[in-house]
């Protein structure tokens, strides 16, 4: 059985998000969140969620405040993720590089990170980039998308020379045509389509729109959705994890970790059926957690102890 290093259901210890937000410190960070924070029926500041322009206001405001960013917007309609839960992938993966370097948690430049799909919002390179100061690559398919992502990488000094942009012409491949011959990548993060229709992915959306008690107000759903491509792909997250693994063998002296987000237990059964075929050297699965919402993410590598200590003395040290 996949070794499973954190059972844990709450927001990582370096998570900055720990708490009720600040709406104090926000407003002064991001002035044009004022009119979006309003009182809950508890009587504690929120704002409403239901509300696209105020999503994305809040996360004007945190990453304003928290990740050194001078601007950052998306295009309509691209998916407008929450930052704590995004925060939290990046903390347990730098966890996980640190369980092969002595519990110390590797940082700068010498760290390369591949954001498979980074999106228009560039979210995991700004906050891997503040937090860690590594290295990124971003892919992606979707050609608005990567016009956004290198906007915000040019408009921001803090990110403008650690972050790489690059486009994936085939949405089939995972890697081939992004990494360059004899590049190494310490670690593949990956939030892959959780859906397999955009029927599927309604339904979802739904479901979220319910549990915040916000299903007879008709409000838009535009902060919940994203492009297509964004949400749904031809067999799910089962499918594109299975092909990211079987695409994963021919790297695996590129790459040292592969991860990726599985939003449903259910689907592990069939991911470390396919990780057993494909020979991998390790399994680890992380759990992670914000309030009622569990996730995890599954971890995989083709190198042993001996080629685990040989990449960090070449590398890290």
């Amino acid at each position: 059985m996949p070794e499973n290093i954190d059972k844990k259901t709450s927001l990582h210890p370096r998570n900055k998000h720990q708490g009720l937000y600040d709406f104090d410190a926000l407003q002064k960070a991001y002035p044009k969140l004022k009119p979006f924070v309003m009182l809950n029926k508890g009587g504690i500041e929120s704002i409403d969620f239901s509300d696209a322009k105020a999503v994305k206001a809040l996360n004007k405001a945190l990453l304003f405040s928290y990740y050194n960013l001078e601007t950052w917007d998306i295009p309509r309609d691209y998916l407008c993720p929450p930052i704590p839960g995004r925060a939290d992938y990046i903390h347990h993966v730098a966890d996980l590089l640190a369980l092969n370097n002595d519990g110390k948690i590797p940082t700068g430049k010498q760290i390369t990170c591949l954001d498979i799909g980074v999106g228009s919002n560039c979210i995991y390179p700004i906050i891997g980039i503040h937090e860690y100061d590594w290295n990124f690559i971003g892919s992606e398919i979707d050609q608005v998308a990567i016009h956004n992502a290198d906007k915000i990488r040019i408009l921001n000094p803090s990110i403008k020379n650690k972050l790489d942009v690059r486009h994936q012409p085939d949405k089939r491949d995972v890697f081939h045509s992004i990494l360059k011959e004899k590049e190494r990548i310490d670690v593949a993060i990956c939030n892959p389509p959780f859906h397999s229709s955009t029927k599927e992915a309604l339904k979802g959306t739904k479901r979220k729109i319910k549990n915040l008690g916000l299903e007879n107000k008709g409000e838009t759903l535009l902060n919940f959705e994203g492009k297509e491509n964004e949400l749904t792909c031809e067999g799910g997250e089962v499918r594109f994890i299975r092909n990211m693994i079987h695409q994963s063998k021919r790297y695996a002296d590129s790459i040292l970790w592969f991860t990726s987000i599985v939003s449903k237990k259910d689907h592990l059964k069939d991911i470390y059926k396919t990780l057993r075929q494909a020979n991998v050297a390790d399994i680890k699965t992380i759990s992670m957690g914000q309030g009622h919402k569990s996730t995890r993410f599954v971890a995989w590598t083709f190198h042993d102890e001996e080629q685990m200590q040989d990449w960090m003395d070449n590398r890290w040290i």
